[in-house]
C-alpha cells in the first residue's frame, strides 16, 4: 500500500487549489481550501453543513465553526483563515442553503462521498503531476507546513487531537488557524 505525502512545494500546493478556481468549480476549490487549512479528516470535512459555516439571518459566512469529529467524538473548533472565508464566499452564492451539506452532490443533493472526495483530489493531482496526493495529503500538508514555519509540535498534535493535558488553549491553536497561509 502506497503512503500519500504532504505537498512540500507551495507552488503545487496553489496549483492544486487553483486547478478547480480556474474552471469555475468552486465547490471542488473549496473543498480543497477548506482541507488545507483546517486540518480536518475528510470524513469530518464532509460532515459539515452550510448552516455551520453561513450565517444565514445576516447572510455572511462566519469566520469559525465547530463540529463534532467522528473518528474521536471529540467537539473541535476551527477558526477560518482568510482563504476558507474567500472560498466560502465565492461559492456560497451558487449553492448556500441551510440544512444543505457544504460539499454536496449535485443530483442526490447529500455530502459527496469520501471516494468522490479522493476522485477530485486526484485527478488534480494527477493533471498537475503531483506525487502521490490523496485526501488525506490535505491534512498532511497543514501540519507539514505548520511545523516548517515554526509551529510547536505540541500544539500541531494537539490540533490533531493527538496530545493532551499540555494546557494548549484554543487562542494558541487560533494563532496557526489564521497564520499560516498555504496559497500564496
Amino acid at each position: 500500500m502506497a503512503t500519500t505525502e504532504p505537498i512540500r512545494n507551495k507552488k503545487e500546493i496553489k496549483a492544486l487549489a487553483m486547478y478547480y478556481k480556474k474552471k469555475g468549480n468552486y465547490r471542488n476549490y473549496l473543498l480543497i481550501v477548506m482541507g488545507l487549512h483546517t486540518a480536518l479528516r475528510i470524513s469530518d470535512l464532509l460532515q459539515l453543513k452550510w448552516d455551520d459555516v453561513y450565517d444565514f439571518n445576516q447572510k455572511k459566512v462566519k469566520t469559525t465553526c465547530s463540529l463534532t469529529e467522528k473518528k474521536t467524538k471529540k467537539t473541535k473548533q476551527i477558526t477560518f483563515h482568510k482563504k476558507i472565508i474567500s472560498a466560502l464566499r465565492l461559492y456560497a452564492p451558487q449553492a448556500a442553503q441551510p440544512g444543505h451539506s457544504l460539499i454536496e452532490n449535485m443530483k442526490t443533493k447529500k455530502a459527496i462521498s469520501r471516494i468522490q472526495a479522493y476522485r477530485i483530489i486526484k485527478s488534480a493531482a494527477e493533471a498537475l503531476k503531483i506525487g502521490r496526493i490523496s485526501c488525506h495529503s490535505l491534512r498532511k500538508t497543514f501540519g507539514y507546513h505548520a511545523w516548517k514555519t515554526g509551529v510547536s509540535p505540541a500544539i500541531i498534535m494537539d490540533i490533531y487531537n493527538q496530545r493532551r493535558y499540555l494546557g494548549i488553549t484554543q487562542d494558541d491553536k487560533n494563532e496557526v488557524y489564521l497564520n499560516l497561509c498555504l496559497l500564496v
